[in-house]
């Protein structure tokens, strides 16, 4: 074999084109293609500013979000909280308010003297009256009034003419409300 024999022949084309030697023009890029380059590297960089940007854009509201979420979780809570609060207070407030008539009770049951008890229970209706009214409970006005089928509770019906028209003659258990809102409806007897 000759050393033209032994040089190896290329089989593909690939291998043919990397033998060969490049020319002038393939070594030196034209200032269309580098044009074009720059062209393409710009517009690269500009979609990776605006990818950096829309990311930094969406981490900002995710953390606002995130916030916002955590903020309302803690509203809640401390709203659960209060309204326990007020709940607990208003309860301790009421009971409070009658805790009185329960020691005046107490006393009253030791008491050996008739008239002497009579007094004190009265005392003792008075003072629960006024926890009541510290509770902002008031008694509904009914004898003598017209029936309010919103306040009154009608059990007996009379035929008199000495009253007037739906006109409560007898109150058979007294009503309360606190502010509007009715608690126990005053049960009463309604003539005509």
């Amino acid at each position: 074999m000759t050393q033209a024999e032994e040089k190896k022949i290329p089989d593909t084309e690939e291998e043919v084109k990397a033998e060969t030697p490049a020319t002038e023009e393939e070594k030196t890029e034209t200032p269309e293609a580098e044009t074009k380059k720059e062209k393409k590297n710009k517009k690269t960089r500009e979609l990776e500013a605006k990818i950096t940007e829309l990311e930094a854009s969406v981490a900002d509201r995710d953390d606002k979000y995130l916030r916002l979420a955590a903020e309302y979780d803690n509203f809640r809570r401390r709203s659960q909280k209060e309204r326990e609060s007020v709940y607990s207070d208003a309860y301790a407030d009421a009971i409070n308010a009658l805790l009185p008539v329960l020691d005046n009770l107490g006393r009253a049951v030791g008491c050996e003297d008739p008239k002497a008890l009579a007094d004190g229970l009265a005392l003792i209706l008075k003072s629960f009256e006024e926890g009541l009214a510290k509770l902002g409970i008031e008694e509904i006005k009914a004898l003598g009034e017209t029936f309010d089928p919103e306040r009154h509770y009608a059990v007996l019906h009379v035929d008199d003419e000495n009253y007037g028209e739906s006109e409560i003659v007898e109150v058979l258990q007294k009503g309360y409300t606190r502010g509007d809102k009715v608690i126990r409806y005053a049960v009463v007897k309604v003539a005509n």
